[in-house]
């Protein structure tokens, strides 16, 4: 078994019974009076637990996960942020630290990267997904051995499923405890869940009228569930995993979720009853950046680098008149809705910020960056968190990914909802429907882009969006506070850990 050595000494001490031998007993009354000598903050300082963190080289896996791995260490963990080595050099660089060695100080504990030694995972997801079925158990259970052999044994393994299902077999069999970081919302991992163990038969998707219910859920469509799900879904290999996951998801001892109680309370509520051979789900979000600037925002897992000249474009401005736009690091508009997009922004009247990737920005109708020089921006990549805390930035066009909908839920900014697939689109349900914090973009028309920035910026309901959306921001700044309840939970797996490795 790999364990982790007790982080405190007189725990050791108590654990043990009384030799009979007079020798042993003299031998260890001056073991017991050695190890005393030693302050106790030094003593828990030589050996903290050490978390392993295994993650999907994708951007919207990254994030979530490495604001983990720096939440866990300040608390006084030792953590290992690892992915494969094809993304590691782009990740270390990101971070602002070199991969191997003893890592970087994060609060009160450490931060390093170790990353699988994998080979070359291909061209395309396809790809990937292959090579690490097949590259990626063995090349983790030599990283895993190695931690051991090199003096700091692993306590527990954190993987971000369902694109990694082997990792949690892998620790498994080196006996090693793991937990599943779910990286979508409470109510997606509800409808996967009820759907893999044959709880629910969704409506037929060309029966847009049709309904169905789940506990602690709104009535929901076809339109409404991941598309992974669905019979269209082109993505076989995608759904297969996450399938994988959720049948196998009891052998995790935690399920560690990017939410927080407050947002998610009615579907936290029901779960238990739905799920009773499945690890209570324990919100630790939003995994987000609140703080720019400051400690928590020193390391990046930017796999994609920001424009440098984002917030200073931002800051010449008005208040609250930017719309802001991105598809995140996945999501590819066809060459047409590129160009709609585009005049649609355009057609605003509006300052606006567009992160257009460097494959996509060819797509651009010719002459358009000389037409909007001045009042549009276009940037291949953006530091989201600090645009959309920015008090120029009025509204938020998005495809509605998790990562991206916790940032614009804690930032407080109304959203222009324009989801593709997987769980963008319940999320974009929620985001409008029962969040009521934005309007969604049904088809990339430039009028309909006009007329949906309008909406959310100065419409009708713009007030009331608004005034959701400053509400949630509160609450999932207050979730993450000292004493909130993500916090909380974050010490409360920390504690866990640490029992378990003593």
């Amino acid at each position: 078994m790999l364990t982790a050595e007790s982080s405190s000494s007189s725990e050791k001490a108590d654990g043990d019974q009384e030799e009979a031998d007079p020798t042993r007993r003299r031998a260890r009354a001056a073991m017991v009076e050695e190890e005393a000598a030693v302050p106790p903050a030094v003593a828990a300082a030589s050996a903290p637990p050490h978390l392993l963190l295994i993650c999907f080289p994708g951007q919207g896996h990254v994030n979530p996960m490495l604001r983990l791995a720096k939440r866990v260490a300040a608390k006084g963990l030792l953590v290992t942020f690892s992915s494969l080595a094809s993304v590691g050099a782009r990740l270390a660089a990101a971070a602002g630290v070199s991969a191997g060695g003893d890592g970087v100080p994060v609060g009160r504990g450490r931060v390093r990267f170790e990353f699988l030694e994998d080979g070359d995972p291909g061209p395309d997801l396809d790809d990937l997904m292959r090579h690490l079925e097949t590259a990626g158990p063995p090349a983790f259970a030599a990283l895993l051995r190695r931690q051991a052999e090199e003096d700091r044994p692993v306590a527990c393994v954190v993987a971000n499923n369902p694109f990694m299902p082997w990792a949690s077999d892998v620790a498994a069999g080196e006996g090693i405890p793991t937990a599943v970081l779910w990286v979508q919302s409470c109510a997606v991992f509800s409808l996967y869940y009820h759907h893999v163990h044959g709880l629910v038969e969704f409506p037929p998707e060309d029966d847009p009228g049709a309904r169905f219910k789940l506990p602690g859920l709104p009535e929901m469509s076809a339109a409404d569930v991941p598309s992974f799900l669905l019979p269209s879904n082109p993505l076989k290999l995608h759904a297969d995993a996450i399938i994988r996951q959720f049948r196998t998801i009891g052998r995790a001892s935690w399920v560690l979720v990017n939410s927080f109680a407050e947002l998610e309370a009615d579907v936290l509520a029901a779960l238990p009853g739905v799920t009773p051979r499945t690890p209570e789900l324990i919100t630790v979000g939003p995994l987000i950046e609140l703080h720019q600037g400051q400690e928590d925002d020193a390391m990046r897992g930017d796999l994609i680098k920001a424009a440098d000249d984002c917030v200073e474009w931002l800051d010449a401005q008005p208040p609250r008149s930017v719309v802001y736009a991105s598809m995140g690091s996945v999501v590819v508009l066809s060459p047409g809705e590129v160009a709609e997009m585009a005049h649609g922004l355009a057609s605003t009247g509006r300052p606006f910020l567009w992160v257009v990737r460097p494959d996509t920005q060819p797509h651009l109708p010719e002459g358009f960056l000389d037409s909007v020089s001045g009042r549009g921006a276009v940037v291949a990549w953006s530091p989201q968190e600090r645009v959309l805390a920015h008090p120029s930035t009025a509204c938020f066009l998005t495809h509605c990914g998790w990562n991206s909908t916790l940032e614009t839920v804690a930032a407080g900014v109304p959203v222009v909802a324009f989801p593709q697939w997987g769980d963008q689109c319940p999320d974009a349900r929620y985001l409008v429907e029962e969040l009521g914090m934005g309007v969604r973009l049904r088809g990339a028309r430039r009028e309909a882009v006009r007329e949906a920035v309008e909406a959310a910026v100065a419409g009708p309901r713009a007030g009331e969006m608004l005034a959701n959306a400053r509400r949630l921001s509160a609450a999932a700044r207050a979730a993450v506070a000292p004493g909130g309840s993500s916090d909380a939970h974050v010490q409360a797996f920390v504690d866990e850990v640490a029992r378990r490795s003593g």
